[in-house]
Parts: C-alpha cells; structure tokens; sequence
C-alpha cells in the first residue's frame, strides 16, 4: 500500500504541470563545461652542469714540485712514468721536483690482467701497443754540500 502511494505522490509532483516551477527544457546543442588541464611535468630538469675539467695540468718541460697535479682523468688514459705516482681518483701527480715528460712506450700488461686477455688477444701477431707515459725528470741541486769538516 506504501508503494501505490509513493507512486501516486511521483506521479502528482513530477507529471502535472506546475505554475510555479517552469518546465525543464531540453537543448539540442551540447554544453561543454569550463575546465582547465592541469599543467604536465617538463623535461630536462637537470640544468647545465659544469665540465669536469679532465686534462693535462701541466705540459711538457713545466717545472712542478713535489704533489703537483699533472694530469686528471676519468678513465687511464695516460699511464704514470718515472717519478710520478697515481692517487685513488686516477689523477697523476709528481713525486718529487723536476721537469715534465711525455714519452710513448711500448705496453706490457700483466699475463693475468683482464686488458691481456681481452685485448691483447684480438690484435695481430706482432702488434705492439704504445701508451702515453707521463714522466718527471729530476733536477739535481748542483753546489749545495754540507760541510762535514774544516782543516
């Protein structure tokens, strides 16, 4: 009985016409409500970065002093000589006061090391391979002797 009557009530209000509230009218063109798209990500958000200033420090026949830098680099390009030692970061550096050099010599990589199995072995018979060496050559401090004993 309930739901004759919900029916009946439906049917009152929405059915007949009211003076009061004007009919609903319906269109035919399409209304497109005002929106926004939100704002996309952008790319290449990483800037522009400095070089890394990889290089020679100092050039052939630059006197330096013990500690000096003479080269960096990322990967072993240039192999240390006489008188020169590499730090942790492959950077070479003097050992001791003197001259810069730059030699090519013939390079003779360990039996176990991985360049003499992977690349020693693709070259042709006879091939020789030549790297690029840094050396320093010491100066020798010419009059300065101790004095040991006068007569």
């Amino acid at each position: 009985m309930l739901l004759t009557h919900c029916w009946l009530f439906f049917l009152l209000i929405f059915l007949t016409p009211n003076p009061v509230l004007p009919a609903p009218q319906l269109s035919a063109v399409a209304v497109r409500c005002a929106s926004k798209k939100s704002g996309g990500s952008s790319r290449n958000l990483g800037g522009k970065s400095r070089g890394k200033c990889y290089g020679f420090k100092k050039t052939e026949g630059n006197f330096v002093h013990a500690g000096n830098i003479l080269a960096t680099q990322r990967i072993i390009r240039w192999h240390p000589g006489a008188h020169v030692g590499m730090g942790k970061n492959k950077w070479l550096y003097a050992l001791e006061d003197g001259i810069v050099r730059f030699t090519k010599e013939a390079y003779v990589p360990h039996p176990l090391s991985n360049e003499s199995t992977e690349v020693i072995v693709k070259l042709p018979r006879g091939a020789v391979l030549y790297k690029t060496f840094i050396n320093v050559v010491p100066v020798t401090e010419v009059g300065s002797f101790k004095l040991v004993a006068t007569m």
